[in-house]
């Protein structure tokens, strides 16, 4: 399959609020403020940067100069309804680049939108419990084996078309169908509820789904934060898993002309979250062993971290998407069910590289 290259940047804005459409006694009906996080997701046309690497930080450039208008602002005096929905359309308009994909907007760590090019609404909200869980059929001596504990996090996604509407599905109705599950599954031993005998990451995002989609015909997909670097979703169809990582590695961007600070050696912590789609494997209960990952991944990962990578990849720059595409050369014979890399080299700046069907795009 063909390579797909989307570039993300992310910068964050704080302003104050009032949403009147909502009735007078709700809590986002008074005067209040956030901090935002305005996003976006493009396929930026070759040379439309200033030099070939310059692609994610131009982009930060275009989406801080156009946010720029909100930052310490009262939204309602730019923007007549200021709900997420309507935050991410006014971006949307305002932002004059080609290609854009995608425009979010979270207006807490919590919750978000991400308004797509056909103007559906994909919103979602984040939870969290508090379990314990053993996997069964693990092969003897696994650690998973174990009696064990985990502050899980769950990510509700839905997805609305949202035509010329101001709001799409209210956070409080989000949390109103999520708050039985969560006084099941909180403080429990997720093995002794009813359909979680084997309750991997895949397990518990589908029977999170089977549960709530009757409840809520709009919901997208399920994701299910085992740890903070790993995870699963379900969409009713299609199991797919992530793992992150982190690599401290030097660059150079090599076309960066004279005199430009990019042009020397430096570095970042760059974020890396691969994603695998496979089929669940019907006695383990899982796609893919996190651990497996981890394990295969690790001789990559040692070329990559804490090395050189101007150095290591003089046939090309260092530049986030030349990275994303070497770590693909590398990974892919080693992890066939590799479909999509993020990289990263600050919070919610880089790229995403596909080659097979897009899997959801995470909340930052």
């Amino acid at each position: 399959m063909n390579d797909h290259l989307l570039y993300v940047a992310a910068v964050g804005f704080e302003a104050a609020c009032q949403v009147d459409c909502l009735p007078a006694d709700h809590r986002a009906a008074r005067l209040h403020g956030h901090s935002f996080l305005g996003e976006v997701r493009a396929n930026l046309p070759s040379g439309w940067a200033p030099f070939d690497g310059a692609e994610v930080d131009t982009l930060t450039e275009h989406l801080q100069q156009c946010v720029a208008p909100l930052d310490y602002s009262h939204l309602n005096e730019t923007i007549a309804l200021p709900t997420d929905e309507n935050i991410a359309r006014w971006i949307r308009k305002h932002l004059t680049i080609p290609g854009i994909e995608a425009v979010g907007v979270q207006s807490t760590t919590h919750s978000g939108v991400d308004l797509d090019a056909h103007d559906h609404a994909h919103v979602w909200r984040r939870y969290v419990f508090q379990s314990a869980h053993q996997l069964p059929n693990v092969p003897a001596g696994h650690k998973c084996g174990r009696m064990h504990g985990h502050g899980f996090e769950v990510i509700l996604h839905a997805d609305q078309d949202m035509g010329t509407r101001d709001l799409s599905i209210d956070y409080d109705h989000l949390d109103e169908i999520w708050a039985p599950l969560h006084a099941e599954l909180d403080h429990a031993c997720l093995n002794d509820i009813p359909g979680l005998e084997n309750p991997t990451s895949e397990t518990i995002s589908a029977w999170i789904w089977a549960r709530l989609k009757p409840l809520l015909p709009e919901l997208s997909w399920v994701t299910v934060y085992e740890t903070g670097s790993c995870g699963a979703h379900f969409d009713g169809h299609h199991y797919r898993i992530w793992k992150e990582f982190t690599l401290d590695s030097a660059v150079q961007l090599k076309h960066a002309p004279l005199g430009d600070q990019r042009r020397r050696i430096h570095g970042h912590t760059f974020t890396l979250r691969l994603h695998l789609h496979a089929p669940l494997d019907q006695v383990k209960g899982w796609t893919v062993d996190f651990g497996d990952v981890k394990t295969v991944f690790d001789p990559i990962f040692k070329q990559l971290d804490h090395q050189p990578l101007y150095q290591l990849m003089a046939e090309s720059d260092s530049d986030v998407a030349s990275i994303a595409r070497h770590i693909k050369a590398l990974a892919s014979p080693l992890v066939p069910e590799l479909d999509r890399i993020d990289l990263n080299s600050t919070r919610g700046c880089g790229v995403i590289l596909h080659w097979g069907e897009l899997g959801p795009a995470l909340p930052v």
